[in-house]
């Protein structure tokens, strides 16, 4: 929406202080509003369980961590399920049980073939059988632990209109309610032109946008996005400062998460930088290093 100039003046002042003197971690303590970032289990607590899963929620679960993010696709008959590449090759064995239908993409193959499928044993034996989840199998365990979500609408550009279904399918379950707009959704995507579709679809729904466009970009992001989710090997004090100077669409300042952070050393110092939230495949390591 609008800059606070007062704010971004002193952002660039802060920014140009933390070139000179590095944050130590004995200050790394506060997200913008003084409060310890928040620890999101990325795929599900993915170091501890297969990436996607049920078993994956259940493991974040396990370890007391309230949010989890997902990835969104499509099959080829319309029905949307829980993976993050858009080939089913490196966490299933469709090479195995589809051996003539590589490169064995997701939008080639139906929901009943994926069921098929087993999303477990490439992590390890105990997770043999484990199954690729529809997005309404991943809510329904989701809200069973009384979690919270950040769902990522993956590869957009090859799903056309995935935006719509997937509000869809969150409205059907009940995902939309104001409870859950309040505090428990985030839908994110790399794609700006699909963030924005979800902001129109439905304006209510918080909505991240993953990447670190530059800073004279995000005046124009924050109209429909209320973070910018950025990979901690790009962040700094200043760039967290810039964008958290900016206020977003529901008239709050844009947040920004840190992806993906797996070690204490790293976690302190994403939160040294005043970040919002933390997205790790460790989250319990994230937690203890940062004292959410």
């Amino acid at each position: 929406m609008h800059a606070r100039a007062v704010a971004a003046s002193t952002t660039a002042l802060l920014g140009t202080a933390a070139l000179l003197f590095p944050i130590s971690p004995a200050r790394a303590t506060a997200a913008a509003d003084g409060s310890a970032p928040l620890v999101i289990a990325h795929r599900g607590a993915s170091a501890y369980a297969p990436e996607n899963t049920l078993a994956a929620v259940d493991a974040a679960a396990e370890l007391g961590i309230r949010w989890v993010e997902n990835d969104v696709q499509r099959t080829r008959d319309g029905e949307l399920v829980v993976l993050h590449d858009d080939s089913l090759r490196r966490t299933t064995d469709a090479e195995e049980v589809f051996p003539d239908r590589a490169p064995w993409k997701v939008g080639d193959f139906t929901a009943a073939e994926i069921a098929r499928l087993d999303a477990g044993s490439w992590f390890g034996p105990a997770y043999e059988g484990a199954r690729v989840p529809t997005l309404e199998q991943f809510l329904h365990r989701v809200d069973h632990h009384h979690q919270k979500l950040l769902l990522e609408i993956k590869n957009p550009e090859l799903y056309p209109g995935i935006e719509r279904q997937t509000l869809k399918v969150l409205g059907n379950e009940r995902w939309l309610d104001r409870p859950h707009r309040a505090g428990r959704l985030i839908v994110q995507s790399f794609s700006a032109d699909s963030v924005r579709t979800v902001h129109e679809l439905k304006p209510g729904v918080k909505t991240g946008l993953l990447g670190t466009p530059p800073v004279a970009d995000v005046p124009a992001h924050a109209g429909y996005a209320d973070q910018i989710n950025t990979s901690h090997r790009s962040l700094s004090l200043a760039y967290v400062a810039s964008v958290q100077a900016f206020t977003g669409p529901h008239g709050r300042p844009l947040e920004v998460f840190a992806w993906t952070v797996d070690d204490a050393e790293t976690a302190r110092r994403v939160t040294g930088y005043g970040v919002d939230g933390v997205i790790s495949n460790r989250p319990d390591v994230v937690r203890e290093a940062v004292g959410r």
